[in-house]
C-alpha cells in the first residue's frame, strides 16, 4: 500500500515538474478557454477538490461526460446519444462562463 502510495506522489510530481505552457497566454498574453485544466487536474489528484474546482470548473463536468461516454459505448443506452449532447452543452456552457468570468 505504500508502495503504491509513493508511486502516486511521484505521479503527481512529475506532472507538476512537466506540465504543458498555454500557447494562447504565451504569445498572445490572452488566457485560453482551457486554462487552467491541468492545475486542477493535479489538485483533483492531489484530493484538493474545492481548489480543482475553482482552478477550472469544466473539469468535472468534462469527467462526467467521458465516464458517461464510456458507459454508452460498453452498455449502449438507448437515449444515451441525447445524454451525452446535454452533457455536452453543459460542459461547453461552463467553459464559456468560466472564460469570460477570466478575462
Amino acid at each position: 500500500m505504500l508502495i503504491v502510495i509513493l508511486s502516486f506522489e511521484k505521479i503527481i510530481h512529475w506532472l507538476e515538474n512537466h506540465s504543458l505552457p498555454c500557447f494562447y497566454k504565451k504569445y498572445l498574453g490572452i488566457e485560453c478557454p482551457g486554462c487552467g485544466m491541468q492545475r486542477s487536474f493535479i489538485e483533483l489528484l492531489k484530493g484538493n477538490f474545492l481548489v480543482s474546482f475553482k482552478l477550472y470548473p469544466a473539469l468535472t463536468t468534462t469527467f462526467i461526460l467521458f465516464i458517461f461516454l464510456l458507459l454508452h459505448i460498453i452498455f449502449k443506452f438507448k437515449n444515451g446519444a441525447k445524454y451525452l449532447l446535454i452533457i455536452f452543452a453543459i460542459n461547453a456552457i461552463i467553459i464559456i462562463i468560466n472564460y469570460f468570468l477570466k478575462i
